[in-house]
């Protein structure tokens, strides 16, 4: 028999060979001309076709660092001459950063390196006065932006290309700097979409040849200057193709380069030798590819035949084992596994009940399973035995069983009709599982879900809903009510009051108020939130404006009976204003109502404070809503 294998290996593999020696033979003069023509034709259209992509991605770069050079030149004069509030120039830079997909975030820097405005939410607490950016910048006057990096950012950890720009005063002095932020990965991702080979790379470099990003990713920051490109092709031409071994993993490329017009960085495309003359060597071996497919079949076939030698053998040694093995199975298994008849008779019980019970197979054989079961549970395992109605069907249940201590536990139960019963009666087949801790640990989890989705919606200082809650409030409210007024709360000279008496009395202060302004909407169908800072919300569904601003007076009120003590307040108590907008025909959405009610609190801050205004009143009064819009310098004369 072994011998008879042996013959069935080798004299295909002999035929084979032979057959594929004279195609080989017959074919030979013909590849080698095809070869040579081919070579030379791929060659010369893949280096026009890494030129053009090389140019493209130049200007991709280019085009990439424009428009944050726009952006920051604009922020660069406006910061010569005025020092705009941080809460609106931070605005203005998420905004900017949301505008322009390649920016991560944009900061401004003060003369020392600290951080005087950024996009993010917070504003950064590190000193930047040790980076290269900005010792260039505090040492030379010149206004063009500055391109460096890689390095990694502080604020976010990623490697990052910093783009920067000197603030001077208006006296020439340095001032400091404007930067913006661009993940590495953001052009490695860009590249990526680009098909040059899993041995190709595309790579964006400074003209000192520091690598800015690459794809493949390899360590930004990377120093390629004593190279060819760096040391001899870039002084003869700004753009070409020529054949190298690659700095990064040492193969044979084929690379087109091109140096950014207006920045000074330069963008490398370079394919492998081997890749951009795969195709080449597809078409060469095309015609020994029949000899091989024949060889391969051949193979394919005594590979089978071997194979289904091999499982019978296997076969037979495995129908001998089997039921030793499922009677291990069934007598080692950590789970319980039963078989009972339809009635629920148990006529089956694995071993593995004394471990997770604490009771004998004997215990249960013969019994019905409901007399272990919970008599909460009971229903829910008839249920679920009542969806077995056909062969293969199963169903899935949770109930509590009392183990032979008297403890509780809770078992899952997998129920499927057996397709090949005993006898001539449909039986079935279940496995049982301790789930007790499980089913503790997701008790839990639901509890902490619970509270996170509280949290979520709740500000932490004063209880109150927070900003989240309200904007999706009054955007599902605005479209369900025609009747319906917003208040806008601020109170008094609060920064002052926290100067004077500490955070800690501002956070007691805070929610003082923020309990009189709940109470506002206590089983109302409305809702008060803490809309920021020392700004509370109220909205009132179903109250027209007229009754909003009863309910205003009412709250400034009940807040001036709190006496608070201001002692940099005129009054010498807390107080606060209020400004309050109804819907109206001419309310285009939510955020005009919410603008509305901004205004006329505007309003009643430049009135004096400690009052109400209602925005119908302003415009009764002959003025333009837009005339009331504040200003930078009238937001800090109001506050």
């Amino acid at each position: 028999m072994a011998s008879l294998h042996q013959s069935i290996h080798r004299k295909p593999q002999a035929v084979v060979g032979a057959f594929l020696a004279v195609m080989l033979a017959c074919v030979l003069g013909l590849v080698a001309w095809k070869a040579s023509v081919a070579r030379n034709a791929t060659l010369v259209r893949a280096q026009e076709d890494l030129s053009n992509l090389a140019h493209s991605l130049a200007r991709h770069a280019t085009n990439t660092f424009k428009a944050p050079d726009v952006a920051m030149t604009g922020m660069v004069d406006l910061l010569k001459y005025q020092n705009p509030l941080p809460e609106r120039f931070n605005a203005h830079l998420v905004a900017a950063t949301r505008s322009m997909p390649q920016i991560r975030e944009i900061g401004v820097l003060n003369a020392e390196g600290s951080w005087r405005y950024s996009s993010f939410e917070r504003l950064p607490g590190h000193n930047n006065s040790d980076r290269s950016y900005f010792v260039h910048h505090r040492d030379n006057p010149g206004s063009k932006m500055l391109v460096s990096g890689p390095i990694i950012s502080r604020t976010s950890g990623r490697p990052s290309i910093i783009l920067s720009k000197r603030i001077s005063a208006a006296t020439g002095d340095f001032a400091g700097v404007v930067l913006a932020a661009v993940d590495c990965d953001y052009f490695s991702s860009f590249y990526a979409t680009f098909g040059v080979g899993s041995q190709g790379g595309i790579s964006l470099l400074s003209t000192d040849g520091t690598l800015l990003a690459r794809w493949p990713v390899v360590e930004a920051g990377r120093k390629i200057a004593d190279t060819s490109l760096f040391q001899k092709r870039l002084n003869e031409s700004p753009s070409g193709s020529y054949k190298i071994t690659s700095p990064f993993d040492g193969l044979a490329k084929y690379i087109a380069y091109e140096q950014g017009p207006e920045y000074p960085t330069v963008v490398t495309v370079a394919r492998s030798e081997n890749e951009v003359l795969a195709n080449w060597r597809t078409d060469l071996i095309s015609d020994g590819l029949i000899a091989a497919l024949l060889v391969a079949i051949i193979i394919g076939m005594a590979a089978l035949l071997s194979s289904q030698f091999r499982f019978r053998t296997g076969l037979e040694r495995t129908l001998r084992d089997r039921e030793a093995r499922l009677r291990l199975l069934a007598d080692n298994i950590a789970d319980i596994v039963i078989v009972m008849d339809r009635k629920g008779c148990l006529r089956y019980v694995s071993a593995s009940v004394t471990t997770v019970l604490g009771m004998t197979e004997n215990d249960f054989l013969g019994r019905s399973c409901l007399d272990v079961v919970h008599d909460d549970d009971r229903e829910k395992v008839i249920a679920a035995s009542r969806e077995l109605k056909q062969a293969k069907a199963y169903s899935s249940v949770r109930f509590r069983v009392r183990r032979s201590d008297g403890a509780m536990v809770w078992l899952e139960a997998h129920f499927k009709l057996a397709e090949h019963s005993v006898g001539s009666e449909l039986e079935i087949v279940g496995v049982l599982r301790d789930v007790t801790k499980q089913k503790g640990l997701e008790d839990e989890l639901s509890s902490a879900n619970l509270k996170l989705a509280q949290l979520a919606t709740t500000d932490g200082l004063t209880k109150l809903a927070n900003r989240r809650s309200f904007d999706a409030f009054i955007r599902e409210t605005y479209g369900k009510h025609l009747v319906l007024s917003v208040l806008l709360i601020d109170i008094d000279h609060f920064k002052g009051f926290n100067d004077a008496l500490g955070h800690q009395a501002g956070d007691a202060c805070l929610q003082r108020i923020a309990e009189v302004i709940g109470g506002a909407t206590a089983n109302t169908g409305g809702l008060s939130a803490r809309y920021g800072g020392e700004e509370f919300a109220v909205v009132l569904p179903g109250v027209d404006e007229e009754r909003a601003v009863r309910v205003a007076n009412a709250i400034r009120m009940l807040v001036t009976r709190l006496h608070i003590y201001h002692p940099r307040s005129p009054g010498k108590y807390v107080t606060i204003s209020v400004g309050v907008a109804g819907k109206s025909e001419t309310t285009a959405d939510e955020l005009t109502l919410t603008r509305e009610a901004d205004i006329a609190l505007y309003y009643a801050k430049a009135q004096g404070r400690d009052t109400t205004i209602a925005s119908s009143t302003i415009l009764s009064s002959g003025l333009e809503l837009a005339s009331l819009v504040p200003s930078i310098s009238d937001l800090e004369q109001a506050s």
